[in-house]
C-alpha cells in the first residue's frame, strides 16, 4: 500500500458548452444601474454597442486631439478634469473635440459627480448614437466599482448538467446520467437542512481564474423537477433557508450505476479531480444501487472534504498508521 495519494484528472465535457460573454451597453446599464447609480441622459441610443474590455477609460488625451493608443473598446468616463477642460474650450472647438471622441466608436459615456453634459454635446452624442449616463459617484469610486462589476460580466461561463447543493458550507455539484437519482438525492439533502443552488442545469462562472461560482438559470431558479410529481418550488415547500442564489464549487460528485464501475476505490488514497474552465475540483464517484442512502453518502463526502480543507485526510492518516504497524511487525 503506497504512502502517497495519487491524483487523476477528469476533463469536463462542459468545454463544448462554454459561452463567450457579450456585454452590450444595454446589458451593462440594466445590470448595474442601481449599484453604480446610473441615470440615462437624453434618449436611449447606442444600447446595442458592445463593451469589449472590462475596464474604464478617462479620455483626457483624446479630448485634446491625441488618439494614439486610445482605448475605444472601454466605457468612457468624464471626470471633473475632463468636464472642466471641455468647459474651458470655445464652443466650436469643444464640439469638434467631442465629435472626434464620438467618432472612435466608443461604447458609451458616463459623467461622474452628477454632472450634466452640455445640451449641444448631448445632442451631438445622440446624433452619433452614443449613450450618455451620469452618476453621483466620484470618478475613482465609479471606476473601481464599475471595473469590479464588469469582471463578473466578462468571466467565462459554462453549463454543467448536474445539481448544485450547499452542504455545511461545501458547494457540491452532483452529476450523473438521467434517471440515476440526482433530484431524489437533492431532496434528501434539503430535508436534512441543506440548501439548493441549482437543479439539473448549473451555470458555473470562473472568477479571475481562481474559483468557480455556481448558480441556476433565471428560469429554473428555486425550482426542481421530480419524476412522478413534476415541478416544485423548493422555497415555498421547505422555506427560504432551503435555497441559495450562488455558491462556490468545492467538490464534484458523480453518481454511477454499480454495475458500470469496473473498480471501486475502498480506501480513498487515489485523488481524482474534475476540470471546469481549466480549474481542478476534487471529484469522487459514488456507486448507486437499490438500498443505498445516496444522500447520506454525499453528506459524509462533503464533511470529509471539509476536513481535508482543514488539513485532515483520513485515508492518508489510516495509511500511515498501517505502514507503521507493518514496520513494527517486520522488526
Amino acid at each position: 500500500m503506497s504512502d502517497k495519494p495519487t491524483a487523476q484528472a477528469i476533463t469536463s465535457g462542459s468545454d463544448l458548452r462554454k459561452s463567450i460573454p457579450v456585454v452590450t451597453v444595454e446589458s451593462f446599464y440594466r445590470s448595474h444601474a442601481e449599484t453604480l447609480q446610473l441615470k440615462l441622459e437624453g434618449k436611449p441610443v447606442g444600447f446595442h454597442r458592445k463593451i469589449r474590455e472590462p475596464t474604464i477609460n478617462r479620455p483626457g488625451l483624446a479630448l485634446s486631439g491625441f488618439f494614439n493608443y486610445f482605448a475605444e473598446k472601454r466605457v468612457q468616463v468624464l471626470g471633473a478634469a475632463e468636464q472642466s477642460y471641455l468647459k474651458s474650450l470655445r464652443p466650436k472647438t469643444r464640439l469638434q473635440r467631442f465629435r472626434g471622441l464620438c467618432e472612435q466608436k466608443i461604447p458609451c459615456l458616463v459623467n461622474s459627480r452628477g454632472a450634466h453634459l452640455e445640451p449641444d454635446l448631448l445632442a451631438l452624442a445622440e446624433d452619433m448614437q452614443v449613450a450618455v449616463f451620469r452618476t453621483p459617484m466620484v470618478t475613482m469610486r465609479f471606476i473601481n466599482a464599475a471595473t469590479i462589476a464588469m469582471e463578473v460580466d466578462f468571466s467565462p461561463t459554462v453549463t454543467e448538467f448536474g445539481s448544485m447543493v450547499d452542504i455545511l458550507g461545501v458547494g457540491v455539484l452532483i452529476r450523473g446520467q438521467s434517471g440515476i437519482g440526482k433530484s431524489e438525492c437533492v431532496l434528501g439533502l434539503i430535508e436534512r437542512g441543506y440548501s439548493l443552488v441549482a437543479d439539473d442545469v448549473t451555470r458555473v462562472t470562473s472568477l479571475e481564474g481562481r474559483e468557480l461560482m455556481a448558480t441556476a438559470p433565471e428560469l429554473t431558479r428555486y425550482h426542481m423537477e421530480v419524476r412522478g410529481i413534476g415541478i416544485i418550488n423548493v422555497a415555498s415547500i421547505f422555506g427560504i433557508g432551503s435555497i441559495r442564489i450562488e455558491k462556490r464549487v468545492d467538490m464534484v460528485v458523480t453518481l454511477q450505476d454499480w454495475q458500470e464501475i469496473e473498480e471501486v476505490d475502498r480506501i480513498g488514497l487515489d485523488e481524482e479531480y474534475y476540470e471546469i474552465l481549466k480549474l481542478q475540483v476534487p471529484h469522487i464517484t459514488i456507486p448507486v444501487r437499490p438500498g443505498r442512502d445516496i444522500a447520506r453518502l454525499i453528506e459524509v463526502a462533503a464533511m470529509d472534504q471539509k476536513l481535508k480543507g482543514l488539513g485532515r485526510n483520513s485515508a492518508v492518516e489510516f495509511n500511515a498508521k498501517l505502514l507503521n504497524l507493518m514496520e513494527k511487525k517486520e522488526t
